[in-house]
Parts: structure tokens; C-alpha cells; sequence
């Protein structure tokens, strides 16, 4: 899709006004909604006691969008010609109050097309936020301040039957045109980061419909869970100076333990939230590496006939 860059070229031209300085803090502005020509509404409902409509703003020099009522699935496909057949269900993290749609979402799922995996951007339903942008600021400060409470993480597991609900819907859609779209559904995974990762998990270990070929939760919470027999292979990854990572292996050790396929990168130093990853720390070979991955693994090529 030719007109997806256009819309990340529009989106960037869009950021352009922002200034250094705005893209060094965490202090949120105000960002009028960039286009999305491509997304597609999923039906599936809508967000009780939802006190403001959807709304755009810009952190950390990225377009954040919050109060999504409307779930969404946006397509990125590769060139013509270029398609392997593996497909990525992509769900950008954001503490299920906004998402980093950009960051964790538009940007990976065009560098997954643009190595011939057709990639597919959820914009999830999410927890209502005030509607103020310093209402939402102040929200935010409460959020992550209790990262630093008790060596506790934020409290980051809410009910997730919407976003659940999102995720099957998403997954159903792209089967049903996966002819059309060049996805071979036995090659169809999910990658999520921060909260988008525990989506991913979520989805993993909850779903009834899901049927993931393999999963890659990025940055996302490290505990213990209860993995099925037939869980998919695992690629995980965070920095050591991530908040939530604090020392835990729990969900890679959950993996090991039932005999699932498992690999996973820590990465000395990246934060949270790096997305594809940024220069001067460790975390921003990840996205080589989890490609390298998949070939190895067999989920970037058809497995030829009998």
C-alpha cells in the first residue's frame, strides 16, 4: 500500500512543528488527528462510561492517541512481489489508557512490509482518560509514579475483555481476507510492546479463536504464567533498566518449562518504550535479530508440500 507511506510522510511533516525541546520531555501537546485511510472498523463495540471522544496528542516528540471507542485494524502490506507470507497481528503498548500508535505500531509494521511480512496495526479499545490533556497528565504521573512504590509495577492488568474481544476480531478479519492480503494463515503471529505485550499474552493464553503460529511480547511484564502444551514459539525482549523488568524471568521460565520453544534478549540499557529502538543504547538491534529469528525458525518461508 503505496498510500501508507504517504500517510507516515504526512504524519512526520506533522511532527515537524515540534521542537527539540518537546520531543527531550515527557510533558504531552496537542496533535490534530493525522489521517488513517486505511484503517479498518472492526465492530466490535464500543467503551461504557467513556467520557470524551477520541483524542490525539504527542509525547516524547510521538503521536499518541487515547479514549479510542472504535477499534481498528490498519494493514501494511508488502510490494508487490516482495510478500513471503508471514503476517504479524501488531499491538502498540500505551498502559491501556492510550497508545504509542506510532512508535509501537505504524513505524514496526512498516519495516515488517518492508521485508516482505504483511503486518496489521490493532488500535485496541482502551480505559477512559479525562478529557483534559492535564487531567490526562496528571493521570499519567499517577500511573507510573507507583513504579517506584514498593518495587511494585504500575498496575498495568485490568479487565481486558474489550481489547481481547479486539484482538479475535482483528486476528477473524485477517483470515477472511487472507487470500486478498498474500497471508499465509499458518505464518499469522502477534507482537506487542508494554501493554500491547501483555495483549499479546493475554491473547496467548486466553483466546478460544486465536491460533498464533508465534507470539513476540516486547517490554512487557516478566511473571509467571500457565503455558498450554501447544503454545507458540516465544521471542521476548527488554532492557535491564526497564521498570518492568526488575530482575524477573518468570514468563520466559514459564515458557522453558513447557517445553515450548523459547528465545529471549536483555538488553543492558534501552528503557521502556524504545520501539524499534533508538541510538546510543543496546535495545536497537532487537528488530534484526527477532527477523533473524523467524527465518531460522521456518516463518518466512511456505514449508514446501510432500
Amino acid at each position: 500500500m503505496t498510500s501508507l507511506r504517504t500517510t507516515l510522510i504526512s504524519l512526520a511533516l506533522l511532527l515537524a512543528g515540534a521542537t527539540g525541546a518537546q520531543a527531550q520531555d515527557g510533558r504531552i501537546y496537542p496533535l490534530q488527528a493525522p489521517p488513517e485511510p486505511h484503517a479498518i472498523p472492526l465492530g466490535t463495540g464500543g467503551v461504557d462510561k467513556q467520557p470524551a471522544a477520541e483524542g490525539w496528542f504527542r509525547q516524547w516528540g510521538e503521536p499518541m492517541v487515547r479514549n479510542v471507542s472504535t477499534a481498528t485494524l490498519t494493514p501494511f502490506l508488502p510490494a508487490p512481489g516482495k510478500a513471503n507470507g508471514a503476517a504479524v497481528l501488531v499491538a502498540p503498548g500505551g498502559g491501556f489508557r492510550w497508545l504509542s500508535i506510532h512508535n509501537e505500531g505504524w513505524k514496526v509494521a512498516q519495516a515488517l512490509a518492508d521485508r516482505g511480512v504483511a503486518a496489521f496495526v490493532l488500535k485496541y479499545r482502551l480505559i477512559p482518560t479525562p478529557d483534559s490533556l492535564e487531567g490526562l497528565q496528571n493521570s499519567m504521573n499517577r500511573l507510573f509514579s507507583a513504579a517506584g512504590e514498593g518495587g511494585k509495577p504500575p498496575p498495568l492488568n485490568p479487565d481486558l475483555s474489550n481489547q481481547l474481544a479486539d484482538a479475535e476480531a482483528a486476528y477473524a478479519l485477517i483470515l477472511s481476507r487472507a487470500k486478498a492480503w498474500g497471508v499465509d494463515p499458518k505464518r499469522l503471529g502477534m507482537m506487542g510492546f508494554s501493554a500491547g505485550a501483555g495483549l499479546t499474552l493475554h491473547s496467548t493464553l486466553n483466546s478460544k479463536s486465536m491460533k498464533l503460529a508465534f507470539i513476540a511480547p516486547i517490554y512487557g511484564g516478566m511473571g509467571p504464567v500457565d503455558v498450554p502444551k501447544d503454545a507458540p514459539p516465544m521471542f521476548s525482549a527488554i532492557a535491564s533498566d526497564d521498570f518492568l523488568f526488575r530482575g524477573q524471568f518468570g514468563v520466559v521460565k514459564s515458557w522453558f518449562d513447557a517445553g515450548r520453544p523459547v528465545e529471549f534478549h536483555l538488553y543492558q540499557n534501552g528503557g521502556h518504550g524504545f520501539g524499534l529502538g533508538y541510538p546510543g543504547n543496546t535495545a536497537n538491534g532487537w528488530f534484526p535479530v527477532f527477523m533473524h529469528w523467524l527465518d531460522v525458525n521456518g516463518l518466512l518461508a511456505a514449508k514446501a508440500t510432500p
